[in-house]
């Protein structure tokens, strides 16, 4: 006699789990299926019995609408213009669309963006400068529909797919460069502490300024909101009064921007009087008077890597390890950055 075969594990049917939820059957499906008339509680309920049963939608491309779902906490910049390109880049050439949308500056997207997104079924989500909850997750799991988390806000976790840039070595590279030309005291603009991407920035910024010998005087490390606005209502603060720095890192171009505003207001000259190095290298570095220095970051690669991540995740039969990757930044030297008129000033 053959030995007969081990019994495979089976999986609950929509019946069961309805029953085990105190559900009708046609509930569980509305879950499954994304819909938005079923009560918060209810859902919760009924997507933890899917994953504990290991229910998952099956991994079929005809199951799936042609879309990527792109979202941002903000969509108001020329960044956000070159994340859009390099997931369309992407994207057409798959054959899809690119659905565009905004959480309105929360970090995470509301719960109607999250059903939405069920009902829609496409071939994945690419979230920039965002994330999910752990909600959000479970119902994005349990329709297998995969995603990936581009520049994180925070940690995105083990478990999170995600594609970011080498933003400490970048604000390393920016005030390096401001030390070699002779610069001793250096501000900084920063982004949203709330931010990592932010945070690493100042942390290279920082680690520069050790590496170099010089104090880090907290006094010159303004917090804005990567926005022109900040840039310049927090250059005129750097800017007046006898201790000003000869050299301002800007944690973004907009800031940069409205850093060179500042100066122009309160008559300082670039590079003469103030030095100014960005971050990013958007279009606009290259066009403003002077030219502006600054860190690139690869925004167009790294968005065409999270296109190209979600969609090979979502080809993916077996589950797949999470993957961090970070694209090298580079320092773009212009005319925005000289030595100071004064060494040591």
């Amino acid at each position: 006699m053959k030995p007969s075969k081990p019994a495979e594990p089976q999986t609950a049917t929509l019946a069961e789990i309805a029953r085990e939820a105190g559900v009708s059957a046609p509930t569980v499906s509305k879950v499954l299926n994304g819909r938005a008339d079923v009560a918060p509680a209810t859902r919760t309920r009924v997507e933890e019995l899917l994953r504990a049963h290991g229910y998952r939608r099956r991994r079929a491309e005809a199951s799936r609408s042609p879309l990527i779902d792109l979202v941002f906490h903000e969509l108001e910049s020329a960044w956000a213009m070159e994340v859009i390109r390099g997931v369309e880049n992407v994207a057409r050439d798959a054959g899809l669309s690119v659905v565009l949308s905004e959480s309105a500056g929360r970090l995470t997207p509301g719960r109607t963006w999250a059903d939405q997104v069920a009902a829609r079924r496409p071939h994945g989500v690419i979230l920039v400068l965002s994330g999910l909850d752990e909600s959000q997750r479970a119902l994005l799991t349990s329709r297998s529909i995969p995603f990936v988390v581009m520049d994180p806000a925070g940690d995105p976790g083990p478990d999170v797919p995600s594609i970011g840039a080498t933003n400490w070595q970048g604000g390393l590279a920016a005030t390096r460069h401001l030390v070699e030309l002779g610069h001793t005291r250096i501000g900084a603009i920063s982004g949203p502490s709330r931010m990592m991407c932010s945070r690493a920035r100042v942390d290279g910024y920082r680690a520069a300024l050790e590496t170099a010998g010089l104090p880090v005087d907290p006094g010159l490390i303004k917090t804005g909101d990567f926005h022109h606005d900040s840039g310049y209502r927090l250059g005129l603060q750097l800017l007046r009064g006898p201790g000003r720095p000869t050299a301002v890192f800007a944690g973004n171009d907009l800031q940069a921007l409205g850093l060179y505003e500042a100066a122009r207001e309160l008559g300082l000259r670039i590079p003469e009087d103030l030095s100014v190095v960005g971050f990013d290298d958007l279009p606009v570095a290259r066009w403003v008077g002077p030219p502006l220095t600054t860190v690139r970051q690869p925004l167009t690669e790294m968005a065409e890597a999270a296109a190209r991540l979600v969609l090979e995740l979502g080809r993916a039969e077996d589950e797949r390890a999470a993957t961090r990757v970070e694209l090298a930044t580079s320092l773009v030297v212009r005319s925005s950055a000289a030595a100071p008129a004064v060494a040591g000033r």
